[in-house]
């Protein structure tokens, strides 16, 4: 029987490597922060942080950051007065400023396969800077990689034994994207509902993606 229910958060999370890149959700809603606080005790240090919103100065991802176990952030701002503006200004952070489409997309590609691809976005700024471009249908554009994850954090609404999720509202962002893009993907769920009662229509995240959930209750 497939039941990818574990007990606690410490199971969730357990075996996260040092170094891993680590993919977190989240734009205001839809962040998995017990599974972030979670990983703030686990331990892994040396690691990759790919989210959204890293720019802010308050929250877990902030926690994560000021603990001195993230060696590089790939985000789509940073405010100089926050955790991660400071580290950066002392050097002790490497920092990646991905435009929030571009980052989303990138993020996409690694799930769907997709080994490169060129966007308009940022070709003609600074991002551009020894990096290749091309003129496709008369507009220049950037060569882009996708974003591979070792872990993704995940938020849902509700889960089923097999892994199926639905993201509530905007928590859609991100989410499903990110589990496509790992090779673990692990999930916090407010709740947890018995085999077949999420809706086909409702499955934003279909259970082959999904590899360990644990329940959080609302």
């Amino acid at each position: 029987m497939i039941d990818k229910f574990v007990p606690d958060v410490t199971a969730a999370l357990a075996g996260i490597a040092d170094g891993s890149v680590v993919l977190m959700p989240g734009f205001g809603n839809g962040m998995p922060e017990t599974l972030l606080e979670g990983l703030i005790a686990q331990g892994a240090k040396d690691l990759t942080l790919v989210v959204n919103s890293g720019g802010r100065d308050d929250g877990p991802t902030a926690e994560l950051l000021a603990s001195g176990r993230v060696r590089k952030l790939v985000c789509s701002f940073v405010r100089a007065d926050s955790v991660a503006g400071r580290l950066f200004a002392a050097g002790k952070l490497e920092l990646e400023i991905v435009p929030q489409g571009t980052l989303a997309e990138r993020i996409r590609a690694a799930g769907a396969g997709i080994q490169a691809f060129y966007t308009p976005t940022g070709a003609d700024t600074i991002l551009a800077e020894g990096r290749e471009t091309r003129v496709i249908d008369g507009r220049n554009c950037l060569l882009e990689y996708p974003i591979h994850g070792d872990v993704a954090l995940v938020d849902a609404w509700e889960a089923d034994r097999w892994g199926n999720l639905t993201h509530r509202e905007s928590a859609r962002n991100y989410n499903p994207i990110m589990a496509m893009a790992a090779k673990l993907t692990v999930v916090q769920t407010r709740h947890a509902v018995a085999l077949g009662d999420i809706p086909p229509a409702n499955v934003h995240t279909p259970g082959v993606f999904v590899h360990r959930i644990v329940h959080i209750p609302a």
